[in-house]
């Protein structure tokens, strides 16, 4: 059975139509010399702190030239940091592993120790990345999380600072200084991209990285149902990808754009934050927009986005009533338009939409989306049976005129029935997909009855025996990533 890549879900891959926050910048002096990095563990600016006389409070390193031209990042931490960073691989071994060839900035700019657990994720198929004070690098494996090392030690507030800033340039470090949060994309290989979040928790700096995959998966590929495909030859109208957070959301909408970009000669638009899968113009031309960097917002991007000529809109999330105004719009005039949320049914997100606008405004609404919403795909993670990788389970609603008459009457919580009654049309509830993958013996009950919105209703729909063993399951952990899991049945 197809299964979900060990990703979603950035970053200097491949050629796109839009760049990324970068972490490399270019010199601007030619005056500035040249210092190769001398610590096999620390950045250079590190180490040279560390190796010079002893001093109360030691002054960041300027920065320095490269090999390459790059700028090198001065390190933002103290110095005290080594001992623990010297618990991982050294840069040689960084360099050495197989099928990872490291770019520039990896090789001589980003803490090695970093750059050793951003391999690791790569090499063990996992979809996350956390470091955070007081705990060894951890990976996310099959929705798990374990070491990046077998005994990895744990790394300090020190370490993880000067580990975390060596990626991020002057303008990114005071951003976060000025935030405290900072998204980013930074690329490992041409093969190896990362969605990136930095967060101050209790004081001291943490991070979570999130590995995409530079090839964009056909729907089929993922395993979900190939009437999700037909979202991609509407000529217009709004589609919602829903789900909580590590379900999917962002590698099912590159696949829909993907498929769109391969079969139609259409202008596409995404505004992203940030920018996750590359898309290369195919037979449509595609435009990609980060918020931070190339828009300050996605109210601002969408504010602009119809002047632009579109046929084909990619909302990274609607987040405020401001985006799903313009989304609305967008689709009523004649566009085709992808969003996410974070909701997970279909009746849950048609209520979440209405409910953003003030009352005197949600029959009007209403009225909107059931003209203009084509469908809703939500959609989950769980650990198949086998106990390696992860199988999507969705919830599929297609616009029908009875649906249509129950969002215009506010009916949405009869939605489900209408959706249980339409599998003819390609509809299903969770409940049902999720009891089809038991019956199938593509996952445990119990991993499913994590899943499931009416338990009784659940079991009435599971027909095949369930052992003992089969109740227990695996419990692989919470789904945390836009991810799925390559894996056997």
């Amino acid at each position: 059975m197809p299964a979900y890549l060990a990703d979603e879900a950035d970053l200097d891959g491949p050629a796109g139509a839009s760049s990324v926050p970068e972490v490399v910048v270019a010199p601007s002096s030619p005056d500035v010399s040249s210092a190769a990095p001398t610590s096999p563990v620390l950045p250079a600016a590190s180490h040279s702190a560390a190796t010079a006389a002893p001093a109360p409070a030691p002054a960041p390193a300027s920065p320095q030239l490269g090999d390459g031209g790059l700028l090198r990042v001065p390190s933002f931490a103290p110095s005290s940091a080594q001992h623990a960073a010297e618990e991982v691989p050294p840069a040689e071994q960084v360099e050495s592993r197989p099928g990872i060839e490291l770019h520039e900035h990896a090789r001589t700019v980003a803490h090695p120790a970093l750059i050793s657990a951003l391999c690791e994720v790569v090499l063990q198929g996992a979809s996350d990345l956390h470091v955070t004070v007081d705990a060894a690098p951890t990976l996310r494996v099959d929705g798990g999380l374990q070491p990046a090392f077998a005994g990895g030690e744990p790394w300090d507030a020190p370490t993880v600072s000067t580990a975390l800033t060596s990626l991020l340039t002057p303008a990114m470090k005071e951003q976060f200084d000025e935030r405290l949060e900072l998204d980013f994309a930074y690329s490992l290989s041409d093969e190896s991209r990362f969605r990136v979040n930095f967060y101050q928790q209790r004081g001291v700096m943490g991070a979570a990285f999130r590995l995409i995959p530079t090839e964009i998966k056909q729907l089929a590929d993922l395993g979900v149902p190939e009437v999700v495909s037909r979202f991609a030859k509407l000529p217009r109208g709004l589609v919602l990808v829903t789900g909580p957070t590590g379900s999917g959301k962002s590698t099912t909408l590159a696949a829909l754009i993907d498929l769109v970009n391969r079969t139609r000669a259409d202008h596409i638009v995404t505004v992203e934050d940030p920018i996750e899968f590359m898309h290369q113009h195919k037979k449509a031309i595609v435009n990609q927009r980060e918020v931070g960097h190339d828009t300050h917002s996605f109210a601002n991007a969408l504010k602009h986005v119809l002047r632009q000529d579109p046929d084909v809109i990619l909302i990274g999330e609607l987040r405020d009533l401001e985006t799903i105004s313009v989304a609305l719009t967008a689709a009523e005039t004649g566009h085709l338009v992808f969003a996410t949320l974070h909701t997970q049914s279909a009746a849950q997100t048609i209520d979440r939409v209405i409910d953003v606008f003030p009352p005197h405004q949600q029959d009007q609404v209403r009225t909107q989306l059931a003209s203009t919403l084509q469908g809703v795909v939500c959609q989950t993670l769980l650990p198949k049976a086998s106990g390696k990788g992860r199988v999507v389970a969705t919830e599929i609603m297609m616009m029908t005129p009875a649906i249509g008459n129950l969002v215009r009457e506010g009916k949405t919580y009869q939605i489900s029935s209408s959706m249980q009654a339409g599998r003819d049309l390609g509809m299903h509830t969770m409940d049902q997909k999720l009891a089809d993958l038991v019956n199938t013996g593509a996952v445990t009950h119990k991993a499913a009855m994590e899943k499931v919105h009416d338990a009784e209703g659940f079991d009435r729909l599971v027909t095949r025996v369930i052992n003992k063993s089969e109740t227990v399951g695996l419990d692989a952990g919470i789904d945390f990533g836009d991810a799925f899991s390559i894996g056997s049945n």
